[in-house]
């Protein structure tokens, strides 16, 4: 990765406080909100389909979270991709437990089909059920290893033209050819909620200022390791971390 690159990109979110529209899960919202106001970004947490169009026309990145999902705000999730598609704005689809019921994985796939997201970013069994219908996802935590999950990353990618993500102890980000990882982190990251989905929110605000979809999503997902691991650093317990990983990102 380029630290150059890195800070020009850091630098540029600072400078334009790049609007990020998350459709995201209520568990998710405060804290997701809360880090890209850390980062420079500025969020908003906006489901209504009646708005959709309107807020996707003013944001610079889109961001479709279906961590708690009901028919209402699929329609409005399918509005907002539909638009930011049409517009060519940049769609992160963070596909929440996919795998762990035959709805989710459904409406995961109904949003790449309709919408075409630039950027998918999972856990492992999340991104693994996007191409095999028989892996089955622990709710929204990954029962299998990122390690595991980078052929169906690249399989993933191939079919579908999106940047693909997988969180997990090495991150890994392809575009079905390339292949870079990320190794920082910590292990106790996993015992903070939403940090996968804010990791969604964070490489949408790379994505809204860096038109190359797979540097943003490298540099959100480097900057997401780099911070959690200086955060437990300060204090290695889940309530501290929450807080310093904040801290973290806006010093960085």
């Amino acid at each position: 990765m380029n630290q150059e690159h890195l800070k020009r990109d850091l630098a540029l979110i600072r400078a334009k406080s790049p609007l990020v529209h998350n459709i995201t899960n209520y568990v998710a919202m405060n804290f997701s909100a809360n880090a890209l106001l850390a980062i420079g970004a500025s969020p908003v947490m906006a489901h209504a389909v009646e708005e959709m169009e309107d807020m996707v026309g003013i944001a610079s990145a889109l961001v479709i979270n279906i961590g708690t999902l009901d028919a209402e705000w699929v329609c409005g999730m399918l509005a907002a991709g539909r638009t930011a598609h049409k517009l060519g704005k940049p769609i992160v689809l963070d596909p929440v437990g996919a795998g762990a019921t035959p709805y989710r994985t459904k409406t995961a796939w109904e949003i790449i089909h309709e919408c075409h997201p630039t950027i998918i970013r999972g856990n492992a069994s999340e991104i693994m059920a996007l191409v095999d219908a028989d892996i089955k996802s622990k709710g929204v935590d990954s029962s299998q290893s990122s390690d595991d999950a980078v052929d169906s990353a690249k399989q993933l990618a191939l079919n579908t033209g999106a940047i693909v993500v997988i969180s997990g102890a090495t991150d890994y980000i392809t575009d079905g050819t390339r292949v870079e990882t990320i190794t920082n982190g910590s292990p106790l990251m996993t015992q903070v909620t939403a940090m996968g989905c804010t990791a969604s929110s964070i490489v949408g605000a790379f994505a809204g200022i860096n038109p190359d979809p797979f540097e943003a999503s490298l540099h959100g997902m480097a900057v997401m390791g780099f911070c959690g691991e200086r955060a437990v650093a300060k204090k290695a317990a889940p309530g501290s971390l929450m807080i310093n990983f904040i801290d973290e990102l806006y010093e960085f």
